[in-house]
């Protein structure tokens, strides 16, 4: 009731109130096998209402995450936000040196001080609750993403946590619901502490350093001006139309699957720990963005448990099934167009731009082509393809395997650059009889034929 007063959400069967709700989401008891979920595997939306009645239903639940925002409908993502009531900030890494410091700096007033701190039973959750509710208009979402992205640079420091790197988190991230269970389970149960009062948001900016231009750069974003639905309508006329009165999606492309398989092989290498989550949560942006089948999804992520799991350097930072189900939510149409650099910032992972100098892809081809066709002149070929005869697949695939043993279907593809049927077509087959290396026709021999007719065939088709 301190985060959503009364007559935040709707009452219960009173439609008329228009108002949004909270959702909170809980995720089905483990079985004691990360594979085997209960049911679908998926996590269960309930929708909180007026009178918080609901949250009898999930205090006992072992794993339940809720957002301080309202919601229209039954799906927590930007589009259907309603009013933020708090900022949240998860601390990992605290033990009781960091603990003690963090509330040392809310005195000095270092950092901000918490309305609530809460004990997530691996670490701390700082509820910073606001005195008024902000509207999560889309420009509004960009803000404070940008403010929560800025005060979490400030929070998370070398002395209120143990982990070196801060740990990104969006706006609209969930969080245990204080009286369900902890990682450690249901025994130690989510722990609210009385800390501060309420906190004005402009307050917050103060606790930005001004010396390199980000309290600024955030403050602008604040006045920059938009135009109202009235504006846009007499403006944009066909936009209006098609978005406002027909309700139509924004037009996307499907993207290939390389982006899907690229990112996999990345975060099952290169993750670490603190952004394990979001790896995944990322890998179903993805999927969405790649129309990868959710099946193949969730056996890519749930295959991850293990080696995530692994990494735990403490039995209070275990990567379980839960947290996979939960990052799974992310398999959203709502969530293809998730920035860039927002992916960069929460998965801890360097995101490479292909790099085009602010040209065109067809001006930029152009170029591209002209400087290869100028290389080919100067070396004496007629053709770019001359001494670019292509390779039997079946050898391509057996080539690779030889060279690395150990390697997966997901690598051969990426660095082979052959579709997903065909390296799954080749990759138990025997050594190929006959194979084309460097433009020439060459023989394998196996058991089951002669030598002498393998090098026959491979003559003819040689044409040699």
């Amino acid at each position: 009731r301190e985060i959503f007063p009364e007559g935040s959400f709707e009452r219960r069967g009173h439609f008329e109130d228009a108002k949004g709700n909270g959702i909170a989401l809980v995720v089905p008891p483990k079985n004691g096998v990360a594979l085997e979920i209960q049911g679908d595997g998926k996590a269960h939306r309930h929708v909180i209402t007026d009178e918080l009645k609901e949250l009898e239903d999930i205090k006992d639940t072992e794993f339940t995450i809720m957002s301080p925002i309202s919601y229209f409908g039954r799906k927590r993502n930007g589009k259907n936000a309603r009013y933020l009531y708090a900022m949240v900030f998860d601390l990992d890494g605290v033990g009781m040196p960091q603990l003690r410091d963090t509330l040392h700096q809310m005195n000095k007033d270092i950092i901000p001080k918490a309305t609530f701190v809460v004990n997530s039973g691996t670490g701390l959750h700082l509820y910073y609750v606001l005195t008024e509710p902000i509207p999560m208009y889309p420009h509004n979402q960009k803000i404070l993403k940008e403010l929560k992205y800025a005060l979490t640079r400030q929070i998370w420091n070398r002395f209120t946590s143990s982990i070196r790197e801060p740990q990104m988190q969006g706006i609209l991230q969930g969080f245990r619901v204080v009286g369900t269970g902890t990682k450690l389970g249901k025994e130690y149960p989510v722990v609210a502490y009385r800390y501060g009062g309420a906190v004005e948001l402009e307050k917050l900016f103060d606790y930005i350093p001004d010396s390199n231009g980000e309290q600024q750069r955030i403050q602008a974003l604040m006045r920059k001006s938009r135009l109202s639905l009235a504006e846009a309508k007499e403006k944009y006329p066909d936009w209006y139309e098609r978005r406002v009165v027909k309700k139509e999606r924004r037009g996307r492309w499907t993207v290939k699957r390389d982006l899907y398989d690229w990112w996999l092989h990345r975060i099952a290498d290169e993750i670490r720990v603190g952004h394990r989550f979001y790896g995944i949560m990322t890998l179903a942006i993805y999927a969405k963005k790649c129309g990868i089948d959710e099946e193949e999804l969730r056996h890519d992520a749930f295959a991850l448990i293990k080696p995530y799991d692994d990494m735990s350097v403490e039995d209070i930072n275990r990567f379980t099934k839960d947290d996979v189900v939960c990052a799974l939510e992310m398999f959203n149409e709502d969530y293809v167009t998730f920035p860039r650099d927002d992916i960069a910032k929460i998965s801890g992972l360097t995101m490479p731009v292909n790099k085009r100098n602010w040209r065109k892809q067809k001006d930029h081809l152009e170029i591209a082509r002209a400087i290869r066709d100028i290389g080919v002149r100067q070396k004496g070929k007629k053709d770019w393809r001359d001494g670019n005869g292509r390779h039997n697949a079946e050898w391509e695939v057996y080539r690779w395997r030889q060279q690395h043993p150990e390697g997966r279907k997901a690598d051969c593809i990426r660095d082979t650059g052959l579709s997903k049927p065909t390296v799954y077509k080749w990759w138990d087959s025997e050594p190929p009889a006959v194979w084309q290396e460097d433009g020439h026709m060459v023989a394998r021999v196996r058991p089951s034929q002669a030598l002498s007719d393998l090098l026959v065939e491979a003559l003819k088709k040689d044409g040699d």
